[in-house]
């Protein structure tokens, strides 16, 4: 007898779903599970992955997981498209799902604050993917989100509250206004009021895992507040800031700070200059992709030279705090250096309080530099590997060539100049002239060390102890101390912006993108 469809057992039926199309994949179960009903045909698979994209059927769900709570547990995978929802009912239905592996998300005017920090009030252990996409507009003018102080804040800071780092894709977009959307002849609401709080989610237990960020707040210039703190993100790879106001320093600053962030989006960002009319007065229109080439290299540049003017003031404050109290203790009268004869007496300015630097003594004692001691600090080659964004103008034939060259050209200058700064230092170290120190690698001892007592003396340095440290590892050995992780080729330029059919490079930062939050947007 030939065995009938309707004759096999579970394990074959699931093996053979498992092989659906994934794009028909409910369609195709549910007609497998109709014309052979009285089959074990897996149907709780159903609510593994569940997409919306009606306001509706967020309450059809709603009511059918309620009755349902074994076909809750099994649904992992949960998007919800539209701007139109009843907030409730949808805050409910989350409450019913507790674990998702990934939640994708549109907020429209109908959320509140109150409705996401209920939904994120609870850690989400299993949680791997979040994205959550605002879209606040308004078809008339209402001033009651100015006035209550309605704003998604407390969002981050709920965020910032889950204890395990378990979250390693994050998306946070804001769609930029658009006047198809709604008017703009008066004030839409905001998404975030304050940028602070992403000061707060850098340093959070979340960032520690996280690798994957978009962060796309309109016209805000949000980069400062990503990497100013401390260990900001430690192991963020990938950072998407398209439509926000990123200018060249915050590049800079963004690069000198997350060490290891090797994919860079800006899209719609002014990191260049948007007048390509002033640029061909000039006589030069690509001359400004070659400074950012340059100072994208030498971003650990002005890393190292801001942490050792920072050094040397603590150094220079811990010991005339030590003079201070040494002459205290003889008593005798520090005196103060010989006014000039020609300083003023009076002056018609307020006095602005001095705050003196208070080192602290509370520091292991190895990390207290000698008096005297000239310190160096080795600027750390980059990690970066693709720079994608978007060409302030259309583009014509031949375009992308040019601003290729020069940026490739900006870069190979800046790593030159890298190169000869770490020379300088080995000349130094070799004669005795400087103790050359490093930044710490993450995870290490060192590191740790920074984590409780800042930036304080040499804390978060490490001596640099062999002649291999200095070189730049173009071949990108992983072993040397101190060397490249990834070489130091310049990274992949794709200046065709965010849309699919523009003339992409292979690998670039948006094909990334793409593949990570499985959207265009």
């Amino acid at each position: 007898m030939r065995p009938r469809l309707d004759n096999l057992p579970g394990e074959l039926l699931y093996a053979i779903v498992s092989h659906f199309d994934q794009e028909n994949f409910k369609q195709s179960l549910v007609a497998l599970s109709n014309a052979i009903p009285k089959s074990p045909v897996p149907t709780f698979l159903l609510f593994e992955k569940i997409h919306l994209k009606h306001g509706d059927q967020v309450f059809q769900l709603y009511r059918r997981l309620r009755h349902a709570p074994q076909d809750a547990e099994r649904v992992r995978e949960f998007s919800f498209e539209s701007w139109t929802v009843d907030a409730d009912i949808f805050v409910n239905l989350m409450a019913l799902m507790p674990a998702l592996t990934s939640l994708s998300m549109y907020i429209g005017p109908n959320f509140a604050p109150e409705h996401l920090e209920e939904i994120f009030q609870k850690p989400r252990e299993t949680l791997r993917f979040l994205s959550m996409r605002f879209r606040p507009y308004v078809q008339r003018a209402t001033y009651y989100q100015f006035l209550k102080g309605a704003y998604f804040d407390s969002t981050l800071f709920a965020l910032s509250s889950w204890p395990q780092p378990t979250l390693p894709v994050l998306s946070i977009v804001q769609d930029p206004l658009d006047p198809a959307i709604a008017p703009t002849n008066f004030a839409q609401p905001l998404v975030f009021f304050r940028l602070d709080p992403l000061s707060t989610l850098a340093t959070s237990p979340l960032s520690d895992n996280l690798k994957h960020f978009r962060l796309r707040v309109p016209g805000r210039q949000v980069a400062r507040h990503l990497h100013t703190a401390l260990h900001s993100f430690p192991a963020l790879e990938f950072l998407d800031l398209s439509t926000s106001n990123v200018g060249s320093q915050d590049v800079a600053g963004l690069l000198g700070r997350l060490r290891d962030l090797q994919v860079l989006v800006l899209d719609g960002c002014p990191i260049v200059s948007q007048r390509i009319d002033v640029q061909l007065d000039a006589g030069d229109p690509f001359q400004q992709w070659a400074e950012l080439g340059e100072a994208m290299a030498l971003a650990g540049v002005a890393r190292a030279s801001e942490r050792e003017k920072k050094l040397r003031a603590w150094t220079d404050a811990y010991y005339a705090q030590e003079n201070e109290q040494a002459a205290t203790t003889s008593g005798k009268k520090v005196r103060r250096g010989r006014r000039g004869l020609a300083t003023a007496t009076i002056s018609l300015r307020a006095p602005s309080p001095e705050r003196a630097l208070q080192p602290s003594r509370d520091i292991p004692p190895e990390r207290i530099p000698k008096r005297g001691q000239k310190i160096r600090v080795l600027p750390p080659a980059p990690a970066l590997r693709s720079l994608a964004t978007s060409f302030p103008a259309p583009l014509v034939p031949g375009t992308y060539e040019s601003v290729r060259e020069e940026f490739e050209r900006g870069w190979a200058v800046g790593i030159a100049r890298l190169q000869a700064i770490r020379l300088r230092h080995l000349t130094s170290w070799r004669n005795g002239v400087s103790r050359i120190v490093r930044f710490a690698e993450k995870g290490s001892p060192e590191w740790e060390e920074e984590e409780e007592h800042g930036e304080e003396g040499l804390v978060g340095l490490v001596d640099v102890e062999e002649e291999s440290a200095f070189m730049l590892n173009v071949a990108g050995d992983e072993d040397g101390e101190g060397g490249a992780k990834t070489g130091f080729a310049c990274p992949l330029l794709c200046i065709a912006g965010s849309k699919r059919d523009g003339e992409h490079v292979e690998s670039c930062g948006h094909r990334m993108g793409w593949d990570i939050y499985k959207d265009e947007i």
